[in-house]
């Protein structure tokens, strides 16, 4: 099985769809964590979802999804960008207990939203919320673009400590080229008999085979997707400017440097006195190189 995602289309209708498969990806996001059993199988349907809804809206830039919940599992946290690299974090809230196999969304995320943004490289950020009103993640996905996108959008997830599936259906606005008017209530009726095994152990093409045989789908060349981190010690150092000077000197003043740790990769950053203090003298400068 190969981590890609693949674009397909009914030909003449409105309806379009995308099928997402991780194995590797997947795998090291959670070798870098030690993550119970609940919170991979959750952080592998959010990676499914990120790389889906980065495919569907073609973002020039980053999208993260952010799951901010009042329960045990207080965060899931996702990011994927056009190149095909993925990312993802969570967080328990201290003295949490999670069950040792896997549990519903809502019981372990509890109330919140979900924060999605849009980040691309030349335009304005957008953030759209929807709260956790519905039992797993599709769902509140779902109203995400039922509000925000306004448009009829369905989505199928899983994943299981090992691999991820995703499929998701949209239907777009424009009804001009649609030269079926029941292709998106049968569209949406046969993919809600895809069986969870078929999506972790199926080929792609072979998942939409047997989905929609007797209908016109127009397949395209999937994309390869990997997993793959954005940070820099240009940017770490810009996220300690934001503790102030006051609270890095005092850190200084008690360690002599800075040491600091990515949430997602584990790369670890180093800052001496002088570093930081140059930092605080001209932010606008590019951040101190280690030769």
């Amino acid at each position: 099985m190969s981590d890609q995602i693949q674009r397909f289309l009914f030909d003449q209708t409105n309806v379009r769809g995308e099928i997402v498969t991780l194995e590797q990806a997947y795998r090291e996001v959670l070798d870098r964590h030690a993550y119970p059993d609940a919170v991979n199988a959750l952080l592998g349907e959010l990676l499914a979802a990120v790389a889906l809804l980065t495919d569907t809206v073609k973002l020039d830039g980053t999208l993260s999804i952010e799951v901010r919940g009042q329960g045990a599992l207080s965060l899931l946290m996702a990011e994927s960008n056009p190149g095909g690299e993925l990312r993802a974090i969570a967080r328990v809230a201290e003295n949490a207990a999670l069950p040792d196999g896997e549990a519903p969304f809502r019981e372990l995320v509890g109330d919140g939203q979900i924060v999605i943004t849009l980040d691309p490289k030349d335009g304005n950020r957008y953030q759209g919320i929807v709260a956790l009103d519905h039992e797993d993640l599709a769902g509140c996905l779902e109203a995400y673009f039922s509000q925000s996108e306004q448009l009829p959008t369905r989505l199928w997830l899983a994943a299981d400590g090992q691999r991820v599936g995703g499929l998701l259906l949209q239907r777009l606005p424009s009804e001009a080229q649609n030269q079926d008017i029941d292709a998106w209530e049968r569209s949406v009726h046969l993919a809600a008999t895809i069986k969870r095994e078929e999506m972790l152990g199926l080929e792609q093409r072979e998942v939409l085979y047997r989905l929609y045989h007797e209908e016109t789908v127009r397949v395209f060349e999937p994309k390869p997707l990997r997993f793959g981190c954005t940070c820099s010690r240009e940017g770490m150092a810009n996220a300690l400017l934001t503790l102030g000077a006051e609270e890095l000197r005092d850190i200084l003043a008690e360690q002599g440097a800075i040491d600091t740790q990515c949430h997602f990769c584990h790369t670890e950053y180093h800052y001496t006195a002088a570093e930081v203090e140059t930092l605080l003298e001209d932010p606008t400068a590019p951040a101190p190189t280690i030769h």
